[in-house]
């Protein structure tokens, strides 16, 4: 804490809060924002990393105007550590969903993987977690909307700089027209 505020490391600032800044600046619909956070982050954990890119990139040409690009890559950014905390659980869900046996997370199972001794084994394990996100995704992107929804029509509302609609203006808009007439 530095004269009575507390200091964000540069690297956080210059990789989250600034983009997150301009994109609440820019004044997006918070819908839309909840929306494409939750997209984001959903598509961010895919048990098969270095794959997350690709599908937000896919998502976003599919939705179009749905959804808000810079939000979504920002989120896929964000989920990249918890992608890597999720692949166990999803690989643990997608063998209770499929009745399959229970993959091994030993040494001796990870050396079997980097000599190719369980290949078999591997592809069954990599689509079973496949199964556990696709199975989980529905219910980890309808959570984050909810909980994502409120925050950004608080924080669009305290940091963009344009009106949200001709139905909802900024509200700080008319208090800037009364100070400029002034």
């Amino acid at each position: 804490m530095v004269n009575g505020k507390v200091r964000t490391p540069t690297w956080f600032k210059k990789k989250v809060s600034d983009p997150l800044l301009n994109i609440l600046r820019r004044g997006a619909e918070p819908r839309q924002l909840a929306f494409s956070a939750a997209l984001g982050i959903t598509l961010g954990v895919f048990p098969i990393c270095g794959v997350t890119v690709f599908l937000c990139g896919v998502a976003i040409a599919l939705l179009g105007s749905f959804c808000h690009t810079p939000t979504v890559m920002l989120a896929n950014f964000i989920a990249t550590p918890i992608e890597l905390s999720l692949v166990v659980p999803f690989l643990r869900l997608g063998e209770v969903i499929t009745g399959g046996s229970h993959f091994p997370l030993t040494s001796d199972a990870l050396k079997k993987v980097l000599t190719g001794q369980a290949s078999h084994e591997v592809i069954l394990s990599v689509a079973r977690a496949l199964l556990g996100w696709a199975a989980a995704s529905p219910f980890i992107f309808g959570t984050l909307y909810v909980v994502f929804l409120p925050c950004f029509k608080v924080l669009v509302r305290k940091f963009s700089s344009v009106p949200l609609s001709p139905k909802n203006p900024h509200p700080n808009s008319e208090e800037k027209l009364k100070v400029r007439d002034v």
